[in-house]
């Protein structure tokens, strides 16, 4: 792709209070959830303490602070869902809640002295590469700062995805995504609907049935659901896991070689799904009885094509006589009156969206331009894609954590996080011990990982399932799942390839720039 004509560069930003140039800092990490904290504590590790993490809300959390709907919880079992420096003996269940999750983020804030690095309220309103000083621009909320090397790990499920249907801005009730809840709203005895059948839905359905006065559900599609081996972790199990660390080792372990296991089906062998499409039929028939509604909640795709939902308390809410499914979605609104794609119409008076995230078009490439001015919007029109899912041509020296094509749907996307910031690392160091100030995948490179990628997604279930999920964009490309074992990914990260980079290095001497203090 040819880039747009080259703009002058301009200068340094400065602070906001017109003091002088902004600060300078080595690194400078966007967002503050897995991925971002576990930037800051290895790249301490790495002796590098000149970086700051900027945040756009006033807490770290991620995902895991700005989902707090009732029933939020994690389908991957804690003891995975971790990071493999910080294991935590004192999850309280097998599956835990989002309020553990986002307390044990808060500590390893704490524990690895990631503080000092944190700027609250700093959204990143544009990114732009600086290519006479090599360097990136930064300009937030805030304030700005110059970077060597930005870290993007804004994640892929942080912005809300609400469907333009005609009537929804004239509706008088109550509105929010199940990502932006009101919990000064109080549903108890209300009319409410929620919009979409998706993991976050299958968790708040069970968690608002037993108070709303009638639920109305609008299923697009319906899901396949398993059962949630969910329980309380006993308190003998923490007190080995605290006393003996490599009994948490040892279950961390195992339940990565279970779920390394099921990856041959999922990416090459669909049809061996055929047994675990059989367990969830027996699911559904066990907790639903009106054959009418098995018959609206059972898929006419392959189990795993889309994202495969564990619960116990899900079909039991759908059936309760309170809750109505309306199959084909939500078409319109008129008032207070939701208009189903089958023509049925239903008062609410509030309405609860779970529809998703913008992830196949991820709003922060609007706000970031590369060399020659080009915006990395423009870079991934036709489908997003970078190198080993970490670097962009034409993006020097940007690292994506949760990039393109790193997406798990059947693993802890931690091992994922925690292999790209092997790669992060190693890029890094390799650009001081060559002594280069940038480095950007070669056209080649990135354009030769992407085919042999998409040539393997050919073959797995979320391409041949007969499903149209999230995990596809427009195109119909898969530009968000890894079509392989989370092992492989490992491998293939581990170390940065020169061969697949080009090198920038300054051809002369800078004034050092004003780094910003950071406290070590």
């Amino acid at each position: 792709m040819a880039p747009r004509s080259k703009k002058p560069t301009a200068p340094a930003p400065d602070r906001p209070d017109g003091t002088g140039p902004a600060p300078h800092v080595r690194v400078a990490v966007i967002g503050s959830g897995f991925g971002g904290l576990g930037a800051g504590v290895r790249l301490r590790r790495a002796g590098i303490t000149d970086f700051v993490i900027l945040e756009r809300a006033d807490s770290v959390g991620g995902t895991w602070r700005d989902n707090s709907y009732p029933g939020c919880a994690c389908d991957v079992p804690s003891h995975l869902y971790s990071f493999s420096f910080a294991p935590n003996p004192e999850w309280p269940r097998v599956f835990s809640g989002q309020p553990d999750i986002r307390a044990y983020l808060e500590r390893v804030a704490d524990t690895f002295g990631l503080r000092p690095h944190l700027r609250f309220g700093a959204e990143v309103t544009e990114l732009r590469w600086d290519e006479e000083h090599t360097r990136w621009q930064v300009t937030t909320a805030v304030g700005n700062w110059t970077a060597d090397a930005v870290v993007s790990a804004a994640g892929p499920l942080a912005d809300p995805q609400i469907p333009d249907l005609p009537g929804l801005d004239t509706f008088p009730g109550k509105v929010f995504h199940s990502s932006r809840w009101d919990h000064d709203y109080d549903l108890a005895g209300q009319r409410v609907a929620v919009v979409g059948t998706g993991a976050s839905a299958a968790q708040i359905i069970p968690a608002i049935q037993p108070a709303v006065g009638r639920l109305t559900v609008f299923q697009r599609t319906p899901a396949w659901v398993l059962p949630r081996a969910d329980r309380e972790v006993s308190g003998l199990e923490k007190w080995l896991h605290a006393k003996l660390p490599p009994t948490g080792l040892l279950r961390r372990a195992g339940l990565f070689a279970m779920r390394e296991l099921q990856v041959d089906a999922f990416v090459r062998r669909p049809q061996l799904l055929k047994l675990v499409q059989q367990v969830a039929l027996r699911h559904l028939r066990k907790a639903v009885a009106d054959p009418a509604l098995r018959a609206t909640l059972t898929p006419d795709y392959r189990i795993g094509c889309k994202r495969i939902l564990l619960s116990n308390t899900y079909y039991p809410a759908l059936a309760a006589p309170n809750t109505e499914v309306v199959r084909g979605g939500l078409r319109e609104l008129r008032g207070s009156t939701l208009v189903g794609a089958d023509g049925s119409e239903h008062e609410v008076d509030a309405i609860v969206f779970g529809t998703g995230f913008h992830v196949t078009d991820l709003p922060i490439a609007e706000r970031v331009f590369g060399t020659g001015g080009t915006a990395l919007a423009e870079a991934w029109k036709d489908g997003m894609e970078a190198l080993r899912g970490s670097t962009v041509r034409g993006f020097p020296n940007l690292f994506f954590l949760i990039g393109p094509n790193t997406g798990l749907g059947n693993n802890s996307m931690i091992l994922m996080i925690e292999s790209q910031l092997n790669y992060l690392i190693d890029a890094l160091t390799t650009l001081d011990s060559v002594g280069a100030t940038a480095m950007q995948p070669t056209e080649r490179a990135q354009r030769r990982w992407n085919l042999e990628l998409q040539h393997k997604m050919g073959r797995t279930v979320w391409t041949t399932g007969g499903c149209r999920s999230w995990y596809l964009d427009e195109g119909g490309k898969n530009t968000v799942l890894w079509p392989a074992s989370t092992s492989a990914f490992r491998r293939a990260t581990r170390h940065v390839d020169l061969a697949e980079y080009e090198l920038v290095k300054r051809t002369a001497p800078q004034a050092a720039p004003e780094a910003e203090a950071v406290s070590a």
